[in-house]
């Protein structure tokens, strides 16, 4: 018994951060914002498909592939932060591309709401856009889902 319990306390090695690509990573945090509401919605998944084929220049095939890769990420995300740190490898144009992205899946379904807001605005200073250009991505955002 005592041996037992040796073996679960020892020291093991830490575990290997998983590297993901920044493409990926992007369609898990436009999945991630779509399921803040706790609906996953066809137009927000249409809007996603969008997003990655204009803001990211991805081709239809890969869209598919980076889409299923990131609604599986995204359905077992422990935290935003998983993400960002791969997203913040894009060039900051890319980046702030991302949150108008964001902004743009959460009104797919008619509103943000409050909760979609506050996980934008924390996505957003993890991947270090200003808040300027956060609201300018928002403004951007609103005005094509006009």
């Amino acid at each position: 018994m005592l041996d037992a319990l040796k073996n679960l306390f020892s020291k093991r090695p830490p575990a290997q951060p998983r590297e993901i690509d920044p493409e990926v990573a992007t369609a898990a945090l436009l999945v991630e914002v779509a399921l803040v509401d706790g609906v996953y919605a066809n137009l927000e998944s249409d809007q996603i498909a969008e997003i990655l084929l204009d803001s990211l220049g991805l081709d239809a095939e890969r869209v598919d592939e980076v889409m299923e890769q990131g609604e599986d990420l995204a359905e077992n995300a422990i935290g935003s932060h998983q993400f960002t740190k791969h997203v913040k490898k894009l060039p900051l144009l890319k980046r702030v591309k991302v949150v108008e992205g964001l902004y743009l899946v959460s009104l797919a379904d008619g509103a943000a709401c409050k909760f979609e807001e506050a996980f934008i605005r924390h996505v957003a200073s993890l991947l270090h856009v200003d808040d300027v250009r956060r609201n300018q991505a928002r403004r951007r955002a609103e005005t094509r889902h006009l």
